[in-house]
């Protein structure tokens, strides 16, 4: 069977009976089994989704299937399935069953999507190279010595090896946007609020955004028509109605165009990837958009203020689990106080343990005006200086990361060199904007590249126009 690359190619298929969704759920599970060895998922619900498979077939043969329908998708290891496992990547969350299920997985079955299994990433979505895992790496399948970005690298890599349709992953720093770069696949993050948290494992609430991986914006669409607005499980959820992004993707526009100039004149930047952010500008120029190069000059603030207020986030979150309520527990402890202490320091990853000391550390007497209060005025500094740059330009542009995929080990000894990959991705996260990584092809050793796209607050619709025809994909 052909690797299938959008929705739209697979229904078309099932409505002219020259496929079951059946025998496309067997070729995804033989493509699992062949692609074992990257490690992309921690688990597959071979039974849950075969059953599934049987129900959406007999509703497309009545009729009455839903908008995805024909949709095989996976889930980050993060996202709550009832009566299945689900565990961060983590040793603390090891056979744990979600006892209900998040208000996107419920969407997705809604609308007849099939859900596959849950996908490998850094625990606790700490990570950007999907190194930290409890249940290991995962790897690029674009070169197996090679990361697949974090913390959504099962959510890439499933993708971009044609495991799935589709999958799902979280957002906080950009971990969607960056795995889907190195993984050359396309990585959407809508606005913080657009679609409900309710049932995702938390690691910085206030940033915290379900997002997609697709092989096409048109999927990336559909998805978002699904998944996005109210829910009254999640207060922080816009209830803004929701368009109908997929039926939009075409009406795109000339747009203004605004290039951060720092960003691309940036010495840490690869030069293969500076050159096709180059080539990529030309291309929009000849499709008639305006682009100006602006400066942003608080590039040097942004990894700081995100990495004060994600652990401190962090450090709040993550307290519940305590070897008390569910998840991993020591059982030799003597006392409380032991138990706590124990159960913490062997079920926690060392990334996830020094996450948690920066963020008490940081919420401490004497160190909360110092760093946390500080950090929050940054962000809104920063905030305050997208808004503006978005007053007069529909859409900015950025590299996703300062580098291809890099090798395995490289960098994870060294704390510093893994969060300054996240340099490009946290802005969009810090101001709450839409993001999307779309790819460029690749470099001069087959390695995945790829650009950013960012937009206001809510403009999802214009933000995946554009990007459907920046890739031209055919209608």
């Amino acid at each position: 069977m052909k690797k299938y690359t959008s929705l739209t190619e697979i229904q078309g298929k099932l409505t002219q009976k020259q496929l079951k969704l059946q025998d496309l759920l067997s070729y995804y599970f033989e493509q699992i089994e062949k692609n074992k060895h990257l490690n992309a998922f921690n688990e597959v619900f071979f039974d849950s989704a075969k059953l599934q498979a049987i129900a959406v077939q007999e509703k497309i043969n009545q009729g009455t299937a839903g908008k995805l329908a024909g949709m095989v998708i996976g889930l980050k290891d993060n996202i709550c399935y009832q009566d299945h496992q689900v565990s961060a990547s983590s040793k603390m969350l090891e056979g744990f069953v979600s006892p209900y299920s998040s208000t996107v997985v419920k969407r997705l079955i809604q609308e007849d999507a099939i859900i596959i299994g849950r996908l490998n990433c850094d625990e606790f979505a700490m990570g950007g190279s999907n190194e930290t895992s409890y249940f290991g790496p995962v790897k690029n399948a674009a070169d197996e010595e090679r990361v697949a970005g974090g913390s959504s690298g099962g959510s890439a890599v499933a993708v971009q090896a044609d495991l799935c349709l589709a999958a799902l992953g979280t957002d906080t720093g950009g971990s969607v946007r960056q795995p889907a770069a190195f993984c050359g696949c396309i990585g959407f993050k809508p606005t913080y609020g657009r679609i409900s948290r309710y049932g995702i494992i938390a690691y910085a609430s206030s940033f915290d955004q379900v997002g997609t991986l697709t092989s096409s914006v048109s999927d990336a669409a559909l998805l978002m028509e699904v998944l996005a607005g109210a829910d009254e499980q999640d207060s922080t959820v816009s209830s803004l109605p929701v368009p109908e992004y997929s039926k939009f993707i075409t009406q795109g526009g000339k747009k203004k165009i605004a290039v951060l100039e720092e960003t691309i004149s940036n010495e840490a930047l690869d030069p293969e990837i500076r050159q096709t952010i180059l080539a990529a500008i030309e291309k929009l120029k000849s499709q008639g958009h305006t682009i100006d190069y602006v400066s942003f000059d608080l590039l040097d603030y942004l990894v700081p203020a995100y990495y004060v207020l994600t652990t401190a986030e962090a450090s709040s979150n993550l307290s519940r689990y305590d070897g008390v309520h569910y998840g991993y527990r020591n059982k030799d402890a003597k006392n409380l106080t032991s138990l706590y202490k124990l159960s913490r320091s062997e079920g926690f990853g060392e990334e996830v343990k020094r996450r948690i000391l920066l963020g008490t550390f940081v919420l401490s007497t004497g160190y909360y005006d110092a760093y946390y209060q500080k950090a929050q005025q940054v962000r809104r500094l920063i905030r305050e200086k997208v808004e503006a740059l978005l007053q007069n330009y529909d859409m900015l542009i950025s590299p996703v990361t300062p580098t291809p995929a890099f090798k395995m080990g490289e960098n994870i000894q060294d704390p510093l060199v893994m969060y300054m990959a996240d340099i490009y991705t946290v802005l969009a996260s810090l101001a709450g904007i839409p993001a999307v990584a779309l790819p460029l092809g690749n470099n001069a050793v087959g390695l995945p590249l790829s650009i950013q796209l960012m937009t206001k607050h809510f403009n999802e619709q214009e933000l995946l126009a554009l990007s459907y025809s920046f890739l031209n994909e055919a209608q």
